[in-house]
């Protein structure tokens, strides 16, 4: 498979490496140098204002600095979808290299210039450059790649974001990067691997479904088609997207209101907020947050602890790759239940365990054991299949405006989980674990009752199943119906 399509997937590393992976790295990389950014914001307050700061002070600081990444995403997210309109899904991915690369010069530079500011800055940009990745990256190797590998396409998108967290534990550790003096460089890392993909970028070809169905230049569409997929016969794939044209000929891209607005496509909507959502209400945060906690309690020495937390990031990188055996197989919508459903049980008896976890000296040994099942079921649906949702749903029209909505959603649900949980925590302590099992229980029984199979379909197809199972029409075709309702919604306006 790989020999067949050698362009499809370079294209996918390329644009991984330098798309999802930042996402992925700047959620885990702060963890590692946090106590020499603390030591940098008070040097520079006493050495430039003569002032010493409280340790709320600092933590506020701290926070904000933290935070202002999903400031940055959310800004990206929503300027990332007009801007592969307009421009296109490649060039967008060039300009959108050039903010990681600034926002990693800043990182460098910031211990010399003794300018915590220059730290903000920096997460700020690479939060742009991290939202853009996320509504474009998937949106562009979904189009370049061929049907049959849309499914294992999506799962890429999951790994490359569980490597960038991988990478940010594994570099972070004191015998590399995590080390007082070259902390700037962890930081700026990302800038290399956006040099890396503003290179090699260059050499691959434009979306050939933007091509066709935006610009309308097939003879370009063909020609990237022949260099992502060979010189041989693929004009079924051509005539799915010319069909996909003929059908939303006098349709043009849609904002995100007009999106909202449109009740043909309402339950593809409701599914793309509903899984961005849960993916960050799950719980798997919390997850980690208490696995320190949990590994101390089963003996393990506080100096080793950050080798364990690097089985916990492999392990959820190792069981993403794991999915592209089983996604064309198992199915997408199987393994977003699968996977909440997993994750709902394994949250029950981890909520029980570390309840118990003082009192039964063998119980944190079968906390341990849960935690890493609970990443497992993490990786396996929700990671691995939600990041591509928005581009199989949506039909061309729609897709860049789905993107925009779902990738903001995400953004600000990581924004208000990440100034919720230190409550929650104090507050609730193990039990928290019980609001984020509602979550995943309500989310289970979404995709369960309410989403079709969609492993395999384009998006007119999907919409057919979609009709089929909550419209339920006898004589007309749900197909033809859904691109005429489209139709006649761009006629309205």
């Amino acid at each position: 498979m790989t020999v067949a399509y050698p362009v499809v997937f370079a294209a996918i590393f390329v644009c991984g490496i330098g798309g999802t992976f930042h996402y992925g790295y700047s959620v885990s990389v702060m963890t590692s140098p946090s106590v020499f950014i603390k030591e940098l914001v008070k040097q520079t307050c006493v050495q430039r204002y003569g002032l010493s700061l409280e340790p709320w002070q600092l933590s506020l600081i701290w926070s904000f600095t933290v935070s202002i990444f999903c400031i940055g995403g959310l800004l990206g997210s929503l300027t990332a979808g007009s801007l592969a309109s307009k421009f296109g899904r490649k060039r967008c991915l060039l300009l959108n290299t050039f903010v990681a690369i600034l926002g990693s010069v800043l990182m460098l530079l910031s211990k010399t210039a003794m300018s915590f500011e220059m730290i903000m800055a920096g997460r700020f940009f690479f939060g742009i450059n991290s939202g853009a990745s996320l509504a474009v990256y998937p949106m562009y190797v979904m189009e370049i790649a061929p049907r049959k590998l849309k499914g294992i396409v999506g799962v890429f998108i999951g790994s490359f974001m569980s490597l960038g967290k991988f990478s940010g534990q594994l570099l972070g550790i004191s015998e590399l990067l995590g080390t007082e003096k070259l902390w700037p460089w962890l930081l700026g890392f990302i800038g290399f691997t956006g040099l890396f993909q503003l290179i090699t970028l260059f050499f691959l070809p434009e979306s050939p479904s933007f091509l066709l169905l935006d610009r309308g230049d097939q003879r370009t569409c063909e020609k990237a088609l022949k260099q992502l997929w060979g010189n041989k016969d693929y004009s079924r794939e051509i005539e799915e997207m010319l069909e996909e044209k003929a059908a939303l000929q006098s349709v043009r891209s849609y904002s995100v209101l007009e999106l909202i607005q449109n009740k043909t496509i309402r339950w593809q909507l409701i599914t793309v907020a509903v899984t961005f959502t849960s993916v960050q209400l799950c719980g798997i945060n919390a997850v980690y947050f208490y696995s320190f906690d949990v590994f101390r309690a089963a003996g393990i020495p506080e100096e080793k602890l950050r080798y364990t937390a690097l089985g916990t990031g492999l392990c959820e990188f190792s069981t993403v790759v794991f999915c592209f055996m089983i996604i064309n197989r198992t199915g997408k919508t199987a393994l977003l239940f699968r996977g909440y459903a997993g994750m709902s049980v394994t949250l029950v008896f981890l909520t029980i365990t570390l309840y118990l976890q003082s009192q039964v000296s063998w119980m944190p040994y079968c906390s341990m054991v849960l935690i890493f099942l609970c990443i497992v079921f993490f990786a396996i649906g929700p990671v691995g299949v939600t990041p591509s949702l928005p581009g199989e749903l949506f039909a061309q029209p729609f897709r860049s405006a789905a993107y925009t909505i779902s990738c903001s959603l995400n953004w600000l649900v990581l924004f208000v989980v990440g100034m919720v949980f230190p409550i929650l925590v104090e507050k609730l302590d193990y039990f928290c674990f019980l609001i984020f099992l509602f979550s995943c229980f309500i989310c289970g029984l979404y995709m369960k009752f309410n989403v079709p199979e969609i492993k395999n379909k384009t998006p007119l197809e999907i919409a057919a199943e979609f009709d089929k199972m909550h419209c339920k029409p006898k004589r007309e075709d749900v197909t033809e119906k859904y691109a005429n309702r489209i139709i006649s919604y761009e006629t309205k306006l």
